[in-house]
């Protein structure tokens, strides 16, 4: 597991898919590092609900190996509903599938651009077929998993771009860390986890205060809303109201709406203006 977030978004996938499809227990957990389809990977089972004992805890699965690990290596759903007799896939787990007492298994991948980086399971304690609602629910929680970790891996490597940028660069690279603020600020909004969220935003402000001679206060200027800062990002960057409204997954009028206010309150009768005036402020890089 990476991270503690990380953690987090498996363990409500989990719960998640216990809810939708009532299946008693259900478990899982992510590769150290970027992991990878057929790569020959390890997972260790982390987070685990519904279970009656802890013995699948901490269990490490081996790509190719048992029903997890026949999932990692083709990148795809398996289900088994019989686990101790299964002809499809090895059987080195089988003792501590046994002590849990699980029968009907489903696992499948988290994939995250193409690479296999966890493994959901869900589990009944009695052999039965998991017909196609189970699976595409446990298709779906894999799914929000996916999703937050894209999240989070772009908005890791948006700080580290971020980070490289001294001041004093030049024009170029200036450019450069204006598109990282502007990424960053359309990213902050969609982080679940409040602590990413708030690294984020202060790297947003270490940018715009760098970007000043010396990285000093800028001239003082008005209070502007985050999304008028969102807004105004993204008109930085010469985007449109219809491009900024589907960045920041708001409605074009709404968008519009955000930046009469910003120019209004930074005194500004054209975008070029209140982009301009917001530099000086600080607002922007």
């Amino acid at each position: 597991m990476r991270a503690p977030e990380d953690a987090a978004e498996i363990r409500s996938a989990l719960l998640g898919l216990r809810r939708s499809t009532g299946l008693p227990v259900a478990f899982g957990g992510l590769l150290p590092g970027s992991g990878g389809a057929g790569g020959g990977g390890r997972l260790r089972i982390a987070e685990l609900t519904g279970a009656s004992t802890g013995v699948l805890r901490g269990l490490e699965i081996r790509s190719g190996n048992g029903l997890g690990g026949r999932t990692m290596a083709l990148a795809r759903p398996c289900a088994v509903a019989d686990y101790p007799v299964a002809r499809t896939i090895s059987h080195e787990y089988d003792a501590a599938v046994a002590a849990e007492g699980l029968r009907s298994v489903v696992a499948v991948p988290v994939v995250v651009r193409r690479a296999v980086r966890g493994v959901l399971y869900g589990a009944l304690r009695q052999p039965l077929a998991l017909g196609d609602r189970v699976l595409d629910a446990a298709v779906a929680a894999a799914r929000d998993v996916e999703q937050a970790l894209a999240v989070r891996d772009e908005a890791r490597a948006l700080l580290a771009a971020a980070a490289g940028a001294p001041p004093g660069a030049a024009p170029g690279a200036w450019e450069t860390v204006r598109e990282a603020h502007g990424a960053l600020r359309a990213l902050a909004p969609r982080i679940a986890d409040e602590a990413l969220r708030g690294e984020l935003l202060a790297v947003c402000g270490l940018l715009a205060s760098a970007a000043r001679p010396g990285g000093g206060p800028g001239r003082p200027g008005p209070e502007l809303t985050a999304r008028e800062k969102d807004v105004l990002s993204c008109v930085a960057g010469g985007a449109t109201n219809a491009a900024a409204a589907q960045r920041l997954g708001l409605r074009p009028e709404t968008v519009k709406s955000y930046l009469r206010s910003a120019m209004r309150k930074l005194g500004a009768h054209t975008r070029l203006e209140a982009v301009t005036a917001a530099r000086r402020a600080g607002v922007l890089p």
